[in-house]
């Protein structure tokens, strides 16, 4: 889980404009909890830079100048914990609940999303297996699979390729007939798009202790 940490007395300020019924300058703020007025400014600024509160010039309504007050920006906190982890553990398990149908239905989100995610190439041109392959492995990098093709040969484009890094390994240690199988269609779905002379027709969770191994073959 990710989490975006913010000091207590952040908070307090933050709580106190919240609570406010009308926009508060730095001396008020500071007064409603009883700190200096420079620390209650330092963090206003702080909380202005984070897009939490808005700074304001109030034109006084007699002889005076103007001055600043502070008001919160509209709308849910931004900041605190994230549960992208828990969820993503709830749609699998909803998904690895129905049976022999999770795996096709994984295998052809991973292919929506290949498709959709690769880089397209100009309209009417056919990709050499090489050209197909570098988008393949550019993708990937891209994704955080930290990928290495494996030489074929002079003139061959790899039938191997090494994924160093799954940016989803929690997940994969999980539920990786599911999470897997979504890698594997996202590589066919990029291919697929690209009209590529190849598929990927594998894919081996931690063939060796530091990667996965992924399986090209020409079409």
């Amino acid at each position: 889980m990710a989490t975006t940490r913010r000091s207590p007395r952040r908070r307090e300020v933050l709580d106190v404009l919240r609570a406010a019924a009308g926009p508060l300058g730095v001396t008020e703020t500071a007064e409603r909890i009883a700190v200096h007025p420079n620390t209650v400014r330092f963090h206003l600024d702080a909380l202005v830079a984070e897009g939490l509160v808005e700074r304001r010039i109030e034109e006084p309504s007699g002889p005076g100048r103007p001055r600043t007050v502070y008001a919160p920006q509209p709308g849910m906190d931004r900041g605190g914990t994230r549960g992208y982890r828990l969820l993503a553990q709830i749609l699998l398990s909803q998904l690895a609940s129905r049976g022999p149908d999770a795996r096709t239905a994984a295998m052809e989100a991973g292919r929506a999303w290949g498709r959709f995610l690769v880089d397209p190439l100009p309209p009417f041109q056919q990709p050499t297996a090489e050209e197909a392959t570098a988008r393949l492995v550019a993708l990937l990098d891209d994704l955080g699979f930290d990928p290495m093709p494996e030489d074929s040969g002079e003139g061959q484009p790899p039938e191997r390729i090494r994924l160093h890094h799954c940016p989803f390994l929690e997940l994969a240690e999980e539920y990786g007939q599911l999470v897997c199988t979504v890698h594997l269609g996202l590589m066919q779905g990029a291919l697929t798009e690209l009209r590529a002379p190849l598929t990927a027709t594998g894919l081996e969770p931690f063939a060796e202790p530091d990667s996965c191994l992924a399986r090209t073959t020409a079409t």
